[in-house]
C-alpha cells in the first residue's frame, strides 16, 4: 500500500536545516554565556575566601564577581528564549517566503555583552 507523500522543494528544506543549525549555535553560545557566568562568580567566592580581593570590590553591598556573573547566567537565559522566538518567526518566514535577517537581537546582543566585558575588566583592575 502506497502512502500519500507531500513533495517537498529541497531548496526549503535546506532552509530549515540551516535554521535550525543556527538555533542550535545560538544554545551553545547561552551556555558557554551561563556556564562563564558562573565560573565568574565561583572564581570571585574563592578570591573572597583566600582573602585576595580588595574590599572596594563591592557594588551595592553585592561583590562586584556576583554582579558580573549573574549578568552573565541571565544573559545567556535571554540569548535561549530570542533564539528560540527567532527559529520560530524564521521557520514561518522561511515558508511564506518572506524571511528577512533580523538586526534588532544581533545589536542589542552585542551592546549588553560589550556592557558586560566592560564590567569585567573593571572587576579585574580593581582585584589586580
Amino acid at each position: 500500500m502506497k502512502k500519500n507523500r507531500q513533495v517537498v522543494d529541497s531548496g526549503k528544506v535546506l532552509d530549515h536545516l540551516a535554521n535550525e543549525r543556527t538555533f542550535l549555535t545560538w544554545v551553545r553560545t547561552a551556555l558557554a554565556t551561563i556556564a562563564l557566568g558562573f565560573v565568574i562568580e565561583r572564581f570571585g567566592l574563592l578570591l573572597r575566601e583566600l582573602g585576595f580581593k580588595r574590599q572596594a570590590t563591592y557594588l551595592f553591598s553585592v561583590p562586584f564577581s556576583a554582579v558580573i556573573g549573574i549578568s552573565l547566567t541571565l544573559l545567556g537565559i535571554v540569548v535561549i528564549i530570542v533564539a528560540l522566538l527567532s527559529f520560530l518567526h524564521t521557520r514561518v518566514a522561511i515558508d511564506t517566503e518572506t524571511f528577512h535577517p533580523p538586526t534588532l537581537f544581533a545589536i542589542l546582543l552585542t551592546v549588553l555583552l560589550s556592557l558586560i566585558g566592560l564590567l569585567l575588566a573593571v572587576y579585574l583592575i580593581v582585584i589586580a
